[in-house]
């Protein structure tokens, strides 16, 4: 694992936020769970991890990685502390859990934590050892307009109810964050362009 190169800066005490998905397409939803995390977490920099294909979504609606890849790069923009890698491509990793096993293998002084909208969190407990994954890293829910409730009957709420944290803390440990809202979708967008 020694020549995997890092998508950004990395050093000893970063704390970094990893937020994967399949960006199909990026929004702005994804630009607002990263600056919530930013502010309210005190993260150095938050890693966009654009997964080849999401195991639980049908490869026929999934765009081209490449085409995937230039629309969050654009949609992030100049953001000095967002970075959009393929770095699961570049590992070979298909589930969440390889790919935080790989990372916080490869950069062991880094604080990884694993950001999510809180629409993903209502089926965080069908991920493949999702356990495992809250046993890795802290989790951050950002609420998202539409799933507020998610963390009152999320499996996973329930199974680590005693370690909901209010701040950051070692694993396993789900913290949920709060700010204005940002109703953009990444299904909702798709939608409205088969309706074109």
């Amino acid at each position: 694992m020694e020549w995997l190169r890092p998508p950004g800066p990395v050093a000893n005490g970063l704390r970094i936020g990893l937020l994967g998905g399949s960006f199909n397409p990026a929004h702005e939803g994804h630009l607002y769970v990263s600056e919530i995390a930013l502010k309210r977490l005190g993260l150095d920099y938050v890693w966009w991890l654009v997964a080849p294909q999401n195991p639980l979504k049908p490869e026929n609606e999934m765009a081209p990685l490449e085409k995937r890849l230039a629309a969050a790069r654009a949609l992030a923009g100049r953001h000095p502390r967002l970075i959009v890698t393929d770095i699961e491509h570049s590992l070979g990793t298909r589930y969440t859990i390889d790919t935080l096993k790989a990372l916080t293998r490869r950069f062991r002084g880094v604080r990884f934590v694993w950001l999510m909208g809180s629409d993903n969190l209502d089926q965080f407990h069908r991920w493949r050892r999702w356990e495992e994954i809250a046993a890795l890293v802290p989790i951050a829910v950002v609420l998202r307009v539409g799933s507020v409730l998610a963390p009152l009957r999320a499996k996973a709420m329930q199974r680590f109810a005693l370690s909901r944290a209010q701040t950051l803390r070692a694993p396993p440990a789900i913290i949920i964050v709060d700010g204005r809202r940002n109703e953009a979708s990444a299904s909702a967008i798709r939608a409205k362009e088969v309706r074109r």
